[in-house]
């Protein structure tokens, strides 16, 4: 919910910014992600429409950007670490991916226009970033700690799986989005299998598997 109108004249740019995000995005339905759609969402929430266009210098990415840090923000009130942790770690995550699947509903079509912005080859680059510091907020609202190599493995890995299952969400017309929420169960449960197999192999070398060690007992048992 947007601060109201008096408190909007105290936000810095930043903050007008993802107080605007919102309104721009139910804007973006019928106008795109455009200075048009910024109109709208100023009028609507009694915001001088040249000063909202400063909080989205960069255009049509600042406010798709803007979009995905409200719903960051949003999911992190909503999901706070604490209210997490009684669940295993898997649930955690798709708690926390469902709650952007339902962030976004009814608003099918601005996802669609965005989805098609960040797929923009000048775009690659910032999208990717976008993806991760999603998929990083939410592992670190799930409770993870790890800063070596699976720190990166799990954030690339959850961007990837977040961004397929929007654009699954964009074409689904099933009750309660469950073709969505069923291929989400399916990425997710691929990437437990990686995580368990990526676990086994960066296990240290004294609790691998090895043959030659076996034969190397067979030969030479332990008296």
């Amino acid at each position: 919910m947007a601060p109201p109108t008096s408190e909007l004249a105290d936000l810095t740019l930043p903050e007008l910014r993802l107080a605007l995000a919102p309104a721009v995005a139910d804007a973006a339905v019928f106008d795109g992600w455009s200075e048009a759609a910024v109109d709208a969402a100023a009028g609507q929430l009694g915001v001088a429409p040249a000063v909202a266009r400063l909080a989205f210098p960069g255009g049509a990415m600042d406010m798709i950007a803007a979009w995905i840090d409200r719903i960051d923000a949003d999911a992190a009130l909503a999901l706070p670490r604490e209210a997490l942790a009684p669940l295993r770690v898997p649930e955690r995550i798709r708690r926390l991916v469902e709650f952007r699947i339902d962030a976004v509903a009814g608003h099918e079509e601005a996802l669609r226009r965005a989805l098609a912005i960040l797929a923009m080859p000048r775009n690659l680059a910032q999208a990717a970033r976008l993806g991760w510091r999603s998929a990083d907020l939410m592992w670190r609202l799930a409770g993870d700690t790890a800063t070596d190599f699976n720190h990166y493995t799990k954030r690339a890995t959850l961007s990837a799986v977040v961004a397929a299952t929007l654009a699954v969400h964009v074409d689904d017309r099933s009750e309660g989005k469950a073709e969505t929420r069923a291929f989400l169960d399916r990425r997710l449960q691929g990437v437990a299998r990686f995580e368990k197999a990526k676990a086994r192999l960066l296990r240290p070398e004294a609790e691998r598997f090895s043959l030659v060690r076996l034969l190397g007992r067979l030969r030479y048992p332990a008296r």
